[in-house]
């Protein structure tokens, strides 16, 4: 049965939607300044002294900690401010002074006497360390505590979503559209639809949002997630438009920087396209970066062994810190090392975290280690959540090739490339090869379009058979 749709935010897609795109698409392509940093090495910074995150606001706010120990919210303060710049610049090493700080404003005062942000703050911690049900549980108790902690929401959205939940990551967007409205709800309302599969709506409310935000950080922010949106519908020039814009506000942001470095490759600029990923990681040295860089100098030179070993680093020296990088180095060792080691890797990811993202990367590894059975239940999973993914839908036709379920292949490997046609510079293209081997459909069509092999019939004694009956067709899944 179909969900239900949710009332509030959708209700704003539909007459507007049309008129929304325009008016962002004025925005992008005219309305602000343009500053492409694709060939920098590494950009100005941006921050300033006492800015918000900045070091000297930083060693502001610790002073003040140092000189009011019993202060229970200036060390909240503190260890919130610590985790957003660990991950604002993907230093892990903010992570456990951040935490420590935490811990001491909750002796201090305890949740329990209404040290909520606190706890918000410790929900934000894990969920930067990757562990996202930590994360969930800390954040439920503020939000039927407190519900008026809106810091709450967003984390509760994404993580839900991560968890597997979609019902309840739609519901908590609901309630901070419904009670707090603005920029945030409508990108974070955005997400949710994206995840259900509703891309056309989904685009809609990010324009909303980037419409609705106010200057500087937010209109940045609300400006990417547009254009991660665009990137995953394959608009690769509203991606950039979007990404070019966003990063004329605020350059800084290596997210933002490795999203051009896709858009890039993806219109065959692989030699900016590389640059531009070092900036990237010049600014947030994520794993994910290293892995992605990797996969494009193996496209376009064959090898890409020196970046999955930074990549191999970088999950490492996380690791040390408290973060948790099973899902990133899964994929990676399923493609580029050890095959195993992803499966066992990714099966405890799965335990904790049974999301799309992680169900598609087991699945993967599954089928890199020839288990193509089992491997073909996670990718059913994971496209079955509702986003049209385009690499999610590449794994699962490789793996109905592998099993000679070459209708459901064919259909899936076709609308990988239907959803994004340069999804990746290293798997689209092996896509098209994979759907150039399974040729045209048979005369008649292609038997098993159901996606699953039917079981053999039962046939009688020599002699004995049934003449003239057709087999029965296969029952549809529900």
């Amino acid at each position: 049965m179909e969900e239900a749709e949710p009332k509030g935010a959708r209700a704003w897609v539909g007459w507007k939607g049309a008129a929304v795109l325009g008016v962002v698409g004025a925005l992008v392509a005219g309305g602000v300044a343009v500053t492409a940093i694709g060939g920098e090495e590494k950009p100005a910074p941006r921050a300033v002294a006492g800015a918000p995150g900045s070091a000297a606001a930083l060693a502001a706010m610790q002073a003040r900690a140092r000189a009011n120990p019993r202060d229970a919210a200036v060390w909240a303060e503190l260890g919130a401010a610590l985790t957003a710049r660990g991950l604002r610049a993907a230093d892990t090493l903010y992570y456990p002074k951040a935490e420590a700080a935490l811990r001491h404003s909750l002796t201090v005062r305890t949740a329990e006497r209404g040290n909520f942000r606190a706890l918000v703050a410790m929900a934000e911690l894990a969920h930067a360390r990757g562990n996202f049900a930590a994360a969930k549980r800390a954040a439920e108790v503020v939000q039927m505590q407190a519900p008026n902690e809106w810091a709450t929401y967003p984390l509760l959205i994404d993580t839900y979503g991560r968890m597997g939940d979609a019902k309840a990551a739609a519901r908590t967007a609901e309630e901070l559209m419904e009670k707090r409205g603005g920029a945030a709800a409508l990108g974070w309302t955005a997400q949710t639809y994206r995840d259900k599969g509703w891309r056309e709506d989904a685009a809609v409310l990010a324009t909303e949002a980037v419409i609705a935000a106010g200057g500087g950080p937010e209109k940045a922010e609300q400006l990417r997630r547009a254009g991660e949106l665009a990137w995953e519908r394959g608009d690769l020039a509203e991606a950039l438009g979007y990404y070019d814009a966003s990063l004329s506000i605020e350059r800084g942001q290596g997210a933002t920087v490795a999203g051009r470095a896709r858009v890039l490759a993806a219109l065959g600029r692989t030699a900016e396209a590389a640059k531009t990923y070092k900036t990237a990681l010049a600014l947030t040295p994520r794993p994910e970066y290293s892995l992605e860089l990797g996969e494009l100098m193996e496209a376009t030179t064959g090898n890409g062994s020196a970046q999955y070993d930074v990549a191999r680093a970088e999950v490492a020296w996380n690791a040390r810190q408290g973060v948790r990088g099973d899902l990133v180095l899964g994929r990676l060792e399923s493609d580029h090392g050890d095959a195993d080691t992803a499966v066992e890797l990714l099966r405890e990811e799965f335990s904790r975290h049974p999301g799309a993202e992680v169900a598609d990367a087991l699945g993967w590894a599954l089928h890199r280690t020839g288990d193509d059975e089992a491997a073909l239940e996670y990718a059913r999973r994971a496209v079955k959540e509702g986003a049209r993914n385009a690499l999610f839908l590449y794994h699962r036709g490789e793996i109905e090739r592998a099993l000679g379920e070459y209708g459901a292949a064919r259909r899936h490997l076709e609308e990988a490339l239907r959803v994004h046609p340069a999804f990746s510079p290293l798997w689209a293209p092996r896509a098209r090869t994979s759907l150039d081997r399974l040729g045209e459909p048979p005369e008649g069509g292609p038997r098993n379009v159901w996606g699953y092999r039917p079981k053999a019939r039962k046939t009688e004694p020599r002699g004995q058979e049934t003449r003239g009956t057709a087999p029965a067709a296969p029952r549809k899944r529900r």
